[in-house]
């Protein structure tokens, strides 16, 4: 089957909503308390210790309240005290008050001057976060109703993808069947002509046909991700090149991370720093050049891709945000603390 994703999958990067003004942003679980962060921030989940939930902070601060550091593994600190606001957007909803000293990692990503993009890794007691998968759920409607599907609201797309069967048996669905009739909700079909998205609020991947057959593989809000199956000419199929992956997302590595040990694949990736590996990355020898990317695209969540000694001269002509395609081989397919996949460089290309 051909997995067409309409949403941002929720296993590639999970979402949590903190539920509790002024919970504690942690160094490690039940360690070191850092931070405040404030009641309906949203963060980046990773993989969890028992009652704690390892977590990605992402946000905005003022570039004037921050200056270097020389701790490996960080860009920045926070340099005004008592301490200074995190936002998720320029002058945005404020996602907690981190302390004079605290330690960032920078996003190149510009703005008007006045703010910087950050990040930082860390832990959250699971009693103060809520999943926004799980909300979400929670408020849809019963599954046998057509309003468990998103409808998105028609855009220019790219070309139509030809799905106009009714079911697998050729005729259109019964519907003088019984009410106690089994339905399987995960059976759906486009009840209009439908534009297909690689992510939510993302770039359009194609349209569906009125009653194209579609799977639903997961929901987020007002996003439902479908699978579809069809067929496509011979001709118009790119052939990977041998012993390499594609089309492997980072929702697959880590749900099943040893399957994928060892593998080479091809992802394309949005190139966003280079880090100096530390203790908090155990999957990586300390001191190590690593670079941060997201991906692989149009996925969300982070990717660590280590680079080996003669690659490092090609980190150098790197821009922030460049889109980049990179050949490496998975080291492992989920992190410790972030569970994030981890590559081995072997051959890296900008994308126009």
């Amino acid at each position: 089957m051909l997995g067409l994703v309409a949403p941002l999958s929720l296993a590639a990067q999970a979402r949590y909503r903190v539920t509790t003004d002024g919970a504690w942003f942690c160094q490690e679980p039940g360690g070191k308390r850092l931070a405040r962060l404030a009641r309906g921030a949203v963060l980046m989940g990773g993989e969890a210790q028992g009652d704690w939930q390892g977590v990605m902070v992402e946000g905005w601060i003022f570039t004037t309240s921050v200056g270097p550091t020389p701790r490996a593994g960080y860009d920045l600190t926070v340099t005004r005290a008592p301490e200074e606001n995190l936002r998720s957007a320029p002058a945005g909803a404020l996602i907690g008050k981190l302390p004079q000293g605290f330690l960032l990692t920078r996003v190149a990503e510009g703005t008007s001057g006045r703010w910087i993009h950050v990040t930082r890794a860390g832990w959250v007691e699971k009693t103060d976060l809520e999943s926004i998968a799980q909300v979400a759920s929670s408020r849809t409607a019963a599954p046998d109703s057509d309003t468990t599907q998103a409808r998105p609201t028609p855009a220019r797309a790219p070309a139509v993808a030809p799905a106009t069967g009714h079911g697998s048996a050729g005729s259109p669905p019964d519907t003088t069947a019984s009410a106690s009739a089994p339905v399987d909700p995960s059976r759906v079909e486009s009840a209009r002509r439908t534009v297909l998205y690689r992510s939510p609020e993302g770039q359009p991947a194609g349209t569906l046909a009125p009653s194209a057959p579609l799977r639903v593989l997961g929901r987020s809000g007002e996003w439902t991700r479908v699978e579809l199956e069809g067929w496509v000419r011979s001709a118009d199929l790119q052939i990977a090149p041998p012993g390499v992956l594609v089309g492997i997302t980072a929702a697959e590595l880590r749900t099943d991370p040893q399957r994928y040990a060892g593998q080479v694949l091809r992802w394309t990736l949005q190139f966003i720093s280079t880090q100096k590996a530390d203790e908090l990355r155990p999957e990586i020898p300390n001191g190590a050049t690593y670079f941060l990317a997201r991906g692989p695209l149009p996925e969300r969540g982070f990717v660590y891709v280590v680079v080996p000694e003669a690659r490092r001269a090609q980190l150098e002509t790197m821009t922030p945000l460049a889109t980049i395609q990179v050949t490496a081989r998975v080291r492992t397919g989920r992190t410790r603390f972030l569970g994030n996949p981890v590559l081995d460089m072997i051959n890296l290309e900008t994308l126009p």
